[in-house]
């Protein structure tokens, strides 16, 4: 650089800078080592210019990222008269595409073709990515077509437009038709062709990666990393890890490719280990990679890794990256049991975009911090981040839990405000809301209202419903969907099956199996599931069984419709053979299994098998005790009359000790069996919980009356009448009977 501008001086000196060829060079030095501004300084003192001058300055504002200026050059460059060559052109071109400003490009095109130039494989290739950037593949096609003889940049560019638009089978086809027409591929080439493989499946990309040997393509490290993807996508990691060890060539990017495909397949100890590997290979990871593995972190709950990773980050100075921020927001939201700890790594982002608000936003609403969740979104909205269609998406799953209707409408409101609800996922969304906060009416208007329904409008619509307690509506869903001609899945017919189940409408549910016949959709999972649910329901246990049957792998809702089927029908033993089939089947019981043994065991009062279940699930399959299951197996022992023993169990469990209502059906039981002197101390530890239940006096004095103790009874209700419900009054009552 230096030795170049010393060159300058005696230019001057010996009075040639006038000459073009010198000061041409001179001015190329300017641009690559000072920049364009001192570039743009020598051209405005040059006496003469020509077209290599413009276009070299026009060259430097593009490489500067500068295309704005750029475009604002060449228009001094055609006003000055001087004619633009293929090389300023392709230039612009490239500006034009930066800055997917469509209406200078086709202007641009309009002067190539006055000048005869319109075939140029340099500019067609120019052409070519300006459109297929802006999604206009057909025009991308007549350029291509115009081009006499198409080298292979513009075969490239031509697939790569297609890739680009997510024409992957379009993008195939030209490929063939290049090989046809004798055009060698390079690397590029297959890098975008296998792009396209990752999504047309595996044995495409095995064809393309066999057409790398045929044409004696070196497997460098950006085709490494393309087929390294493409095996990723295509589920195949052992394929990919085979092609990493393939040359000892190894980049950031190869194993950051790796790593996410691991991720991707939920390959998550191999993400780890892959990512111990490179480090260990003295590759320093970049912020993506770091991304990754912190994502690693997020979805197997690894709290140690999570901070050692995040340790190596800030020693690597990525602290202040908005996606290594994104990653580790999300790693806390999953991971951390308080908003502050969330809300601090979020305010940690310098520049925290839309999906740093998104993942917060998510964040909190998974969690069940609806609240916090509404103010963020208030808060994103006040710095001036437009929501996208994943932020709206997450609020309003935040207004269906929470049953928040206000927030509802509010966030429709802004929806309508901003058009989003051209965007059919955030319909569905609001239709989810709005039967959440049970608006069902407003559910339905909207579905009304939707310009665009589909299949997953009416699976949102027919399964909220269903879970709401809507069942007649669910089934009405039906003819909504033959009114506008679109089919029902595995999904819709498994939420109307249950619907039919929880209705008893057994010629609803008979007809809704025959159409999951006919429509093939009888061998889907969930279909299957929601027939067993049906028909256990619906007292047809035989026909529970042989929808069973027919699951090749029976997942935890297939063994949990089957055994309360049994166990609704009052088949206790045929539900806990059930339960012990599962077992040996390898599933894991869950909260819903023990509950529902537990209510097979009270049908027959098999108190000391229900004791028994109760403890050893729990134990075995780390099942935490719910106030569900304490009811079932209070009623239980107080059924058999073993009221101590229930007693100990709730005092053993402090959530339930601390709940009145247990105590409420102890104090039946107590009723049941005539248990005054324990019946006194239920109710007093009771009435200690919640002093106004009126049931606790009423069970007391009807206890005391069973006694012979009616004078005790009536004080009792007369403390009711009078509204003495103070808790000081009571107590000092009870103690002293």
């Amino acid at each position: 650089m230096k030795d170049g501008v010393c060159i300058h001086s005696p230019l001057l000196k010996l009075g040639i800078q006038d000459n073009l060829l010198l000061t041409n060079n001179l001015l190329s030095l300017y641009a690559k080592c000072f920049g364009v501004q001192h570039a743009r300084h020598l051209f405005d003192e040059m006496p003469e210019r020509d077209v290599v001058s413009w276009t070299g300055v026009l060259s430097a504002y593009v490489k500067d990222g500068n295309h704005d200026e750029a475009l604002r050059f060449f228009d001094l460059m055609k006003a000055s008269g001087e004619t633009p060559n293929e090389y300023t052109f392709s230039n612009v071109l490239r500006s034009c595409s930066t800055l997917r400003n469509l209406a200078y490009g086709t202007k641009v095109q309009a002067c190539l073709i006055k000048l005869g130039v319109e075939s140029n494989p340099i500019l067609c290739s120019s052409l070519i990515e300006l459109y297929s950037k802006l999604d206009f593949s057909e025009e991308a096609v007549s350029v291509f077509n115009a081009m006499e003889n198409g080298d292979t940049v513009s075969w490239t560019a031509m697939i790569s437009s297609f890739v680009q638009a997510g024409k992957w089978a379009r993008a195939l086809r030209f490929f063939t038709r290049m090989i046809q027409e004798r055009v060698s591929p390079n690397e590029y080439t297959f890098v975008k062709v296998l792009g396209a493989c990752s999504f047309l499946g595996i044995n495409y990309g095995k064809l393309i990666h066999a057409q790398l040997s045929v044409w004696g393509v070196r497997l460098n490290l950006v085709l490494k990393t393309a087929l390294v993807d493409m095996y990723a996508k295509s589920q195949k990691m052992e394929d990919a890890l085979k092609i990493v060890n393939q040359t000892s060539e190894q980049d950031v990017q190869l194993w950051t490719t790796l790593i996410t495909g691991f991720t991707q397949n939920s390959n998550f100890k191999e993400a780890i280990s892959a990512f111990r590997q490179m480090v260990g290979n003295n590759i320093v990871p970049n912020n993506y990679c770091y991304a990754g593995i912190l994502n690693v972190c997020s979805s197997i709950r690894l709290l140690q890794l999570g901070k050692q990773v995040y340790t190596q980050v800030i020693v690597a100075g990525l602290a202040n990256d908005v996606s290594v921020g994104n990653a580790l927001l999300d790693f806390y939201t999953k991971t951390s049991k308080t908003v502050e700890d969330v809300t601090h790594v979020f305010k940690a982002i310098v520049s925290p975009n839309v999906v740093s608000w998104t993942t917060l936003i998510a964040g909190l609403s998974a969690r069940g911090f609806q609240d916090d969740c509404f103010l963020a979104f208030l808060e994103m909205r006040l710095v001036g981040h437009r929501p996208n269609s994943f932020t709206l998406y997450s609020i309003l799953e935040a207004c269906g839990t929470k049953g928040a209707p206000k927030e509802t409408m509010k966030i429709h409101g802004f929806v309508i405000k901003t058009n989003a609800d051209s965007d059919i996922n955030v319909g569905n969304a609001l239709v989810d809301a709005y039967v959440g906060t049970h608006m069902v009416d407003c559910a339905l208007s909207l579905v009304k209202q939707m310009k665009n329904r589909n299949i997953i409008t009416y699976t949102v619509l027919a399964s909220k419903l269903n879970q709401r307690g809507y069942h007649r509506l669910a089934l009405e869903i039906v003819n909504c969907m033959r009114d506008d001609d679109v089919k029902m899945d595995g999904f819709v017919i498994s939420g109307l099956l249950s619907a039919s189940a929880d209705l008893g409408d057994v010629r609803t549910g008979k007809q809704l199996h025959c159409h999951s016949v006919t429509s093939g959709f009888v061998g889907w999972k969930s279909v299957l599931n929601g027939l067993i649910d049906f028909y256990g329901k619906c007292g047809c246990v035989s026909d529970a069984q042989k929808a069973f049957d027919e699951i090749p792998e029976p997942d935890i809702f297939s063994w949990n419709g089957l055994i309360y089927g049994f166990a609704h029908n009052r088949l206790t033993t045929s539900a806990l053979s059930a339960l012990e089939d599962m077992r040996l089947a390898g599933a894991r019981p869950d909260s819903f299994t023990l509950s529902t043994v537990l209510f097979a065991c009270s049908q027959d009062g098999l108190a000391d098998l229900g004791v028994e279940y109760f403890h050893s699930l729990r134990e075995l399959y780390d099942i935490k005790p719910q106030l569900s299951h304490c009811n079932l197996l209070v009623d239980l022992l107080g059924w058999a009359g073993r009221l101590e023993e229930a007693v100990s169990l709730v005092e053993s469990i402090p959530f339930i000790r601390n709940n009145a209502s247990i105590y409420k059906r102890l104090l039946c039981a107590c009723k049941l069996h005539g248990k005054l002197l324990l019946g006194e101390e239920i109710a007093r530890r009771g009435l200690e919980l919640d002093p106004h239940d009126l049931e606790f006096y009423v069970v007391l004095a009807s206890i005391y009356d069973e006694a012979g103790r009616s004078d005790l009874g009536e004080n009792m209700r007369r403390l009711v009448r009078e509204g003495g419900l103070r808790k000081s009054s009571v107590f000092s009552f009870v103690a002293n009977c």
